[in-house]
């Protein structure tokens, strides 16, 4: 028998009031944006309240302009509060996204315009696209990189899984897992020294297909067991450029002009949830599937993915490369007080490692900072 509680609207009566289709009300629901007060358990049909109308129409309005599914929760949270400043939070907090949408399509719009004219120039190189800033000056000096390189089993793992390399051509971390994890790192970071050695000899994306190459003889060398592999976030210096090569969770960061923000994207399940909007950041912080990778280099029959890119210095940028073993477990805040703060990069490596310590060193821990500095 279909029951409804008092007052409470069917799906299509709400439906008509809210001037939407019952099917968004029905995917809102699955997404957790707008719950029925009532699903009969018999039936699955639900019933919602009249005063849940101003909510829907919210969400309808929030999901046309292209907010993810976790911040529209957030918003409508903030306005559905009852502190006396609810309305005007989730206000300051659609203002905020919409000034990250602003930016990221005019950084879009020139980065499609330097494509036009990247690509009407000609290829760069078979199958690999050369990516440089369109908006970085020019610098008439030359420059050199000075680094440091550090990695710490920490307080917990029996042994160091995360292989670290710096030199005047090369900056690379990796961290392994599984058996074989330790060599794994190891030889990912091997493959790429051949490259990195002839950079300044090879240019564009000649460059970057040499390290695609690199790093897919390194996947295949590697057994190809099914619990053991390795992530790999590595620059190669070629004089005027930092030739990115990416896979895994290990990242990459610049501080520059005082902001410090990532350059490599995560592979990562919680990762992918976040882009999606299903997840928030605070929520992937304590999620169960949080370290699961969706790619790797893990040898076997499938082909490496890295991601690749050249990447515009300039003198005065401060780059670290990072495993999770530090990403993880100190606090951003923390990190970027250390990179911007830290006079030379080995004193910044040090002080990075030592919060990590500090903060129970649960995992291996592996750093690289680099200054990019005026010869």
């Amino acid at each position: 028998m279909d029951v409804r509680p008092n007052g409470a609207l069917t799906i299509g009566a709400f439906a008509r009031l809210s001037r939407l289709p019952a099917r968004a009300l029905r995917r809102y629901d699955e997404l957790g944006l707008l719950r029925p007060v009532h699903v009969d358990p018999f039936t699955g049909y639900r019933y919602y309240a009249e005063a849940q109308l101003e909510r829907a129409r919210l969400v309808a309005w929030l999901r046309r302009i292209g907010m993810p599914a976790a911040r529209i929760r957030r918003v409508c949270d903030l306005y559905g509060s009852d502190t006396a400043t609810g309305s005007a939070d989730a206000a300051r907090d659609i203002r905020a996204y919409w000034a990250q949408v602003e930016a990221e399509t005019a950084a879009r719009r020139d980065l499609a315009t330097f494509l036009i004219d990247h690509l009407s120039a000609g290829p760069a190189g078979e199958g690999v696209t050369a990516m440089s800033d369109p908006t970085r000056p020019t610098s008439t000096s030359p420059l050199g990189i000075r680094y440091a390189a550090r990695s710490d089993r920490g307080l917990v793992r029996e042994t160091n899984q995360d292989a670290v390399y710096a030199d005047d051509r090369l900056l690379a971390v990796a961290d392994g897992y599984g058996r074989a994890g330790a060599p794994a790192s190891t030889a990912a970071i091997a493959a790429l020294k051949p490259s990195a050695t002839s950079a300044n000899e090879v240019q564009g994306g000649d460059l970057l297909n040499v390290l695609a190459e690199s790093v897919e003889r390194a996947n295949q060398a590697l057994d190809g067991s099914a619990d053991s592999g390795t992530t790999l976030t590595a620059m190669v210096w070629t004089g005027s450029q930092l030739a990115l090569v990416h896979i895994g969770d290990t990242r990459a960061y610049v501080l520059r002009d005082g902001e410090f923000f990532q350059i490599t994207h995560d592979h990562t399940v919680v990762r992918s949830m976040i882009d999606e909007g299903t997840l928030t950041a605070d929520e992937a912080l304590s999620h169960p599937q949080r370290t699961m990778l969706l790619r790797a280099l893990y040898g076997g029959e499938q082909p490496a993915r890295p991601d690749l890119r050249l990447h515009d210095v300039r003198a005065g940028d401060r780059y670290l490369l990072c495993s999770d073993g530090l990403s993880t477990v100190v606090a951003h805040d923390s990190v970027r007080g250390v990179i911007a703060t830290a006079a030379e990069p080995d004193g910044a490596v040090r002080e990075l490692i030592a919060l990590a310590r500090e903060a129970g060193g649960p995992d291996n821990i592996a750093c690289v900072v680099a200054d990019v500095v005026e010869l």
